[in-house]
Order: structure tokens, then sequence, then C-alpha cells
């Protein structure tokens, strides 16, 4: 079954029960302390699990001659009924071992009665009954289609207990309480259920009726009940209720009722006339009702009442989750037709929406014509320029449930005009397939021609607002639009600047050069290699980012000068000495994976800078090799020495270079070709890629990789990506 039909299926559940479970469940509540109010009443004594039926009746027939039953309950009170020696009716308590009355039972709460009658028939009788056994079956049903969501959730039945990334209170606390609660909840709707059926003669639990032999009933030996073999065997705890004799006449009998079956003994020589065992539909009955109502264990009753409260708890928190959802959904102003700026969402809990619907509102506040759908929505879109894709991953790295057409709707609906676009996963780093269906999403749209990538895949941790307002600032820049997003789910950026100085900067003779500047910081500050710093060029909201490479105790930049370029024109302008304005950004997903034992950096350009800051940071346990393209050995001249020191300390294993304009004129994607058994080994051994340079040099090399890993270790290159052993930062 897809997730779709489990999810659906608990929503519909759900809904159509929600007011009998309701009233089903606060009664349940209430009810469970019946029998905990019932066991604290001081009748019950020591050592009655060992006290025998030898022990017990000749002391009860010695004091009360007329008596006629004794009744063991579900607390384990001793009660006797008979006549005392007045002739007056007897019914008490009493120690079975003394015979000596311990109390009186007292009239059942009229409390207790009415909650009693409102739980099981709502005061309508048998279609009170039959509704009430609906209910229990409904309840069945959403405890197995919602076990089934947890495991979907949690990757697999292995994980089941494993950490819940919090979205919000409501999901939270609906999956954690799920979790705790499962077998209480399902004990209680199998149960009410079982005994509906019962009750409606479903199952059937015919009666058991004794068969005595009158003419074989002998009257001699005569012995004493205390050495009847039978009474000896049995203990209190197996007694239901015993019947005495009501003469000293051979044929009238003891009956004995106990939990598994019913026992006749003759009451002069102790010797059983008929021996009947109940029938197990019977007692699962009893099983059914002992566990439905907690009354043989307080410390159940306890958890059934915990159960029933979360069953409320369930009830409202899956509605806010199916609120909060609904609550996200867009309404367009345009349609897809006519909308230059299309947001494609996959969501499983609704939450990207609010995302989407953040740019949504900005885009059309500023005058463009833009539309959010779901990914299943998918079509051609003839007037768009720019298309979005926020999308979530869920359960064993799958797409959401509104978005598993996708993949056939992208390769049946081929778009008529080139659009730029722009893919940003949402996931938590707390499961092992994070964002693996972005992933998935950015390697479909690198394969349609139409398709130019604006930005390197983005992913956002936990619904971070950091890392989002990163991407839309990214994005607005290369969209040429006016966005700052600042809704509810977004938090404002507030970090205060830093001053940076200019330690050196290297020379180019032209433009389209690139160069090396270094800065240290003014103050104490906490970066590393694979960082980002935000410079702002004009003194306005316009950001330059600029991955970081740690050498020393300093940030250096490898800057490729563009002509008119706002951000590389300014760097290089700088002087030693100069002081500058910058914000470092936090880049977790792309620093050095300490843990892997190998590990391929792949880069042109300029991309090289955080590599050579990681390379100089790093320590020796990690078999690390650099591949990397220029256009010819003058571009590579100003990282040359750097390099050849690393290599001279063993810091770096081995440096494979491709010069795209002399020699062999190769590319990186020719050196990975060449290498692809051992690129193929790095990543069945646990070992990590990580890319930084140009989006056509990560397209070009991803496409290798995927065709590498599925030819090689059959599986996608999204699997190692979302595993966080493909690890990219492209501009």
């Amino acid at each position: 079954m897809t997730i779709s039909i489990w999810r659906y299926s608990h929503l519909a559940l759900a809904v159509s029960s929600f007011l009998l479970l309701t009233l089903a469940s606060v009664t349940g509540i209430i009810l469970a302390f019946q029998p905990l109010s019932e066991k604290v009443l001081p009748y019950r004594t020591d050592n009655f699990n060992e006290t025998t039926l030898a022990q017990t009746l000749p002391v009860l027939r010695k004091l009360y001659p007329e008596i006629s039953e004794l009744t063991v309950d579900k607390n384990q009170f001793v009660q006797i009924k008979g006549s005392d020696a007045e002739g007056k009716k007897l019914q008490a308590y009493i120690d079975p071992q003394t015979g000596r009355i311990l109390g009186y039972p007292a009239p059942k709460s009229e409390f207790f009665e009415w909650v009693t009658a409102l739980h099981r028939s709502l005061f309508i009788h048998e279609t009170g009954r039959f509704l009430i056994g609906l209910t229990a079956f409904l309840l069945l049903l959403i405890t197995i289609s919602g076990t089934m969501l947890i495991i979907q959730r949690q990757r697999g039945l292995r994980r089941f207990f494993t950490r819940i990334v919090r979205d919000n209170f409501a999901q939270y606390y609906h999956v954690v309480l799920g979790r705790l609660s499962l077998i209480p909840i399902f004990i209680i709707a199998l149960s009410g259920t079982y005994l509906s059926l019962a009750r409606f003669g479903i199952i059937e639990s015919p009666k058991v009726s004794a068969e005595v032999d009158f003419d074989a009933i002998k009257s001699e030996p005569v012995k004493n009940p205390a050495d009847f073999e039978i009474f000896k065997k049995v203990t209190l705890s197996e007694i239901q209720t015993v019947e005495f004799p009501f003469s000293e006449d051979p044929e009238d009998y003891y009956t004995l009722k106990l939990n598994d079956r019913e026992v006749t003994v003759n009451q002069i020589t102790g010797d059983i006339l008929s021996e009947v065992n109940y029938p197990t539909a019977a007692m699962l009955t009893e099983l059914n009702l002992d566990l439905h109502t907690g009354r043989t264990n307080a410390i159940w009753a306890v958890i059934l009442a915990v159960a029933s409260g979360n069953i409320l708890f369930f009830i409202y928190s899956g509605f806010a989750m199916t609120f909060k959802r609904r609550a996200n959904r867009v309404k367009n102003k345009y349609t897809a037709r006519e909308s230059e700026f299309i947001i494609l969402v996959g969501s499983e809990n609704g939450s990207t929406f609010g995302f989407a619907n953040a740019v949504h509102k900005q885009l059309i506040a500023g005058g463009k014509s833009a539309f959010v759908t779901e990914l299943n929505n998918y079509q051609v879109f003839p007037k768009a320029s720019n298309m979005i894709v926020m999308a979530a991953t869920y359960g064993l790295g799958n797409p959401p449930t509104n978005a598993v057409r996708f993949a056939a709707q992208l390769e049946k609906h081929q778009q008529p005009n080139p659009i730029r676009f722009s893919v940003v996963g949402f996931g938590s780093h707390g499961y092992p397939d994070f964002c693996k269906f972005a992933f998935e999403v950015d390697n479909l749209f690198a394969k349609q021609k139409w398709a130019i990538p604006s930005l390197e895949i983005h992913t956002v941790n936990d619904k971070s607002p950091d890392e989002f307002g990163q991407w839309a600032a990214s994005w607005a820049q290369q969209a040429g639009v006016e966005l700052a997003v600042s809704a509810d789910s977004l938090a404002a950026r507030q970090e205060p600047l830093q001053e940076l100085t200019v330690v050196r900067k290297t020379t180019v003779s032209a433009a389209g050069e690139s160069f090396l500047i270094s800065f240290r910081a003014n103050e104490r500050t906490n970066f590393t290699s694979g960082d980002l710093l935000a410079i702002y060029p004009a003194n306005d909201h316009r950001e330059r980012l600029y991955s970081i490479g740690k050498v020393g105790n300093n940030i250096q930049l490898s800057v490729k000068l563009h002509e008119g370029g706002l951000g590389s024109d300014y760097l290089y302008r700088l002087n030693a000495e100069s002081v500058i304005s910058t914000r470092i950004v936090g880049n977790e997903h792309f620093h050095f994976p300490e843990k892997a034992t190998s590990v391929i950096m792949i880069s042109n350009g300029t991309g090289i800078a955080p590599f050579l800051g990681m390379i100089d940071q790093r320590n020796l346990n990690a078999n690390c090799r650099l591949y990397c393209g220029f256009r010819d050995q003058a571009s590579f001249s100003i990282y040359k020495s750097a390099i050849d020191n690393n290599l001279n300390d063993k810091k770096l294993a081995s440096l494979h270079i491709a010069y795209s304009r002399e020699g062999e004129r190769q590319y990186v994607r020719d050196l990975l070709a060449r290498d692809e058994v051992f690129v193929a080994d790095t990543l069945q051994n646990n070992g990590v890629i990580m890319l930084c340079g140009s989006l056509s040099m990560q397209n070009n090399v991803i496409a290798l990789l995927d065709d590498i890993c599925q030819a090689r270790l059959g599986k996608n290159i999204s699997y190692y990506q979302s595993h966080g052993q493909v690890l990219m930062d492209c501009y």
C-alpha cells in the first residue's frame, strides 16, 4: 500500500468516529477509576494465593452452617452468602483463613453505573451497543493505520522507536504519544471489538452444564472436607464461585466454578463427579473483559486511563495537523498558463507550503505573476521563465504524497521555452535520507533540455529560517527581483556585521582571471573552511557570498574578476590593511567530513578555495584526492605553491588537474571517468565526494557520478547525496 492510502484511511476513520470516540474515551477515563476505588477497600488478606479450599471450607462450614456460596471477585476479596444463626440473610467479606467478617458489600455507585451504561450503550440499548462496538472496531483500524504511518515516517520497523524530528507541537506529540500508548490503545480497541462480537452472538460461547451420574454417587468412605484431594489442590486464586450442598444428602454436591473449568465434588467422599472445561470463547471473553476494564490490576487500570486520555489528545492533534495543512493551501491570483513564476511544492504535512506562500506573496506584491501548486499538478507552463521547487522528503527517502506522480508528469510535459529552475530541499539531519527526494528532483531537472539551473540545490534543515533566507537572498539576486521574505515562519536576520582587514591580495592582468585575497578577523570569531563570507559591495541590501578557505587563522577567498562585477570588482579594489564589514555564514553541510576515511574533492576555477583551506586544516587520517579543472597552467599557478606544500606534507594524497585550453584539453569529468573504479569504491566504503565550482560543472559531474553509481553500485547518485556522501557548494 502507498503512504497516501494509509494517511487518507487514517484521516477518514478519525473523522467518521471522532464524536463517539470522544465520548467513549471520556467515559473510559472515568471508568478506569472504578476498579481503583474498589481495590483500596481493606478486604484482601495475606497469603491469599497460597490458601486452599481444604483450609477455608471446613472453617466456614463450622462458623456459618447455613453458608450457600463463596465468591472470589476480581479484587481477590472473598465473599460468602447464606444465613446466620438467627436465620437472617448473610452477605459479607471474610478472612478465608479465620472466617472473621471484614465488612459488608456496599451498594454499587450510581454514578459509575450511569457512566457504564453510557459507555456501553449510549442509553439506547442494542442500537447503542452496536454503535459503540463499531467505534471500537474503527479505533482498531485507526491504530493499525497510525502504526503504518509511524513505520513509514521512521524509515522502517527497526527504527520505530528512534528519535522523532520535531516539526511542531501537535505533530511531535501525536507521534511520540502514539508510540508510547500504541499497545494499550490496540488492546482497548481489540478487546472492545471482541466483547461486542460476543455480545451479539457473532462469537458464540456455549454455556457449560455439568452432567452428574447420580446412580454412581457413593456415600462412603466418609471423609472430612479438609482431606478432599481436590480441595487440597485448588487455591482461592483459582476460584470464581463455590456452591455448597443444600443438605447432607449424597445427591447434593459442591460445585466449583474455577477460572478454566467447572467441577462437581461429592460432599461425603470428595470424589469428582464431573469436570467440564470452559469453551475457549468464554475464556477469551473473560480475558478481554479484564483487559478492557482493568478490573484485575490497578496499574493496568491507570494505564487504560492514560491511554484513553491520549486518544482525546490524538483527536485534537490530528485535526490540528489537518487544519494546518489545509490552511497552508494557496489561493492563486493568476492561472498556471499566465504566470511567469511557478512554485511547485512537495509536502507531506503541509508545512513546506508556508515557505512557498511567503515567496508567492512577495512576488505578487512586487507585481509579478506567480502560481503555486503541488508537484503532482506539474503541467506545461507556457509563459514561465522561473520555476522554484520546494520539496520535502518522506519516510524511506520517498516523495511526499502530493509528489509521487511528479517524475512521470515531468517526462510527459515538456516546456516550450527555456526556464531557469531552483530546487530547495526540506528535511532533517535526524534522518539518514536527508532531502533525498529533493536531490532526485534536482537531477531530473538537470536532464531536461529546457531547464537552466539558476542556483545549485539548496537544503534546509529542520525548517531553519536562516537557511531558507540564504536561499531566498541568492535566488532573488539571480532572478532580478525584490524578495524580502519575512513571513511568520521565517525569522528576520539581525546578525551584526564584523570587520575584516585585508592581509594580502594577488594581482591579475585582465578581467576573467582569478585572484586570491586573505583577511584577518579584527575580533574573535569562529569559522572553518566551507563556510560563506557575505559582503555588501554597495553598502545596501545586496549581498554577495563567497566560499571560505581557512588558511592558518586567516580567511582566504579565490575570486574570479568579472568585468563590471559588483562583488569581484569591489574585492579587487581593496588593498592591504583595507577594512570591510562582512558577515560569516555557517555552512555546515559543506564542512570537511571528519569521520570519512577517503575524500574526493572536485572543483573548477575558483571553487578550489575552500578545498585549499580544508587540506591545510585537516589531519592525516583521511585519504584525500583533489580533482580540479583550469583553462591552462597560468590559471593554476596562484594555487600551485600551497598545493605542492600539502603534497609534501602528506595532507593531500594526490592531485589530478584537467586543462581545458592546452595539452590534452580535458575537463574534470574526463578525469573522474578515467578513475571511475576508485570513485565507486570511495562511495561504497562510506567515503565522501565534495564538489565546489560552477553549476555547469556540477551538472556534468553529477550526471557522470549517477552513471557510475548505477552501473557499479546499483543505486542512484541521489542515494549517496541524501546520506551525506556527496556534498556540493556550487554557484
